[in-house]
């Protein structure tokens, strides 16, 4: 009975010790080369992320554009505006809001309508 307990105590403890030293094991950095560079399209795919949720906060904070009535895509900084929105000019603010955001290389509205 005596050993067993030792036995589950020592288990207890090595299990503790490895849970307690692997991410420091995980975060040590690695020497090994990469075997392509895939940080351009991971940066892109960011990037795309964050353009496209920027777009719909700027839109949905802007006054005179229902947000909820407009898809937004981003595709290698090319944000795609579908919808439509109830006239011309908020057609024009959605798509000078989306111009104006660091990152937009083009804007395609050519699926936003108006429904003047």
């Amino acid at each position: 009975m005596k050993h067993s307990r030792h036995f589950s105590v020592i288990a207890l403890v090595a299990g503790l010790g490895l849970a307690l030293s692997t991410p420091a094991v995980l975060a040590a950095p690695q020497n090994a080369a990469p075997t392509g560079d895939h940080s351009s399209s991971a940066g892109e795919a960011v990037s795309d992320a964050w353009i496209t949720t920027k777009v719909k906060t700027d839109l949905a904070t802007t006054k005179g554009i229902e947000s909820t009535k407009v898809s937004v895509t981003t595709v290698d900084g090319v944000v795609t505006l579908t919808g439509v929105l109830p006239t011309e000019l908020a057609v024009k603010k959605a798509i000078a809001v989306t111009r104006s955001i660091k990152g937009v290389k083009g804007v395609d509205a050519s699926g936003l309508k108006s429904g003047d």
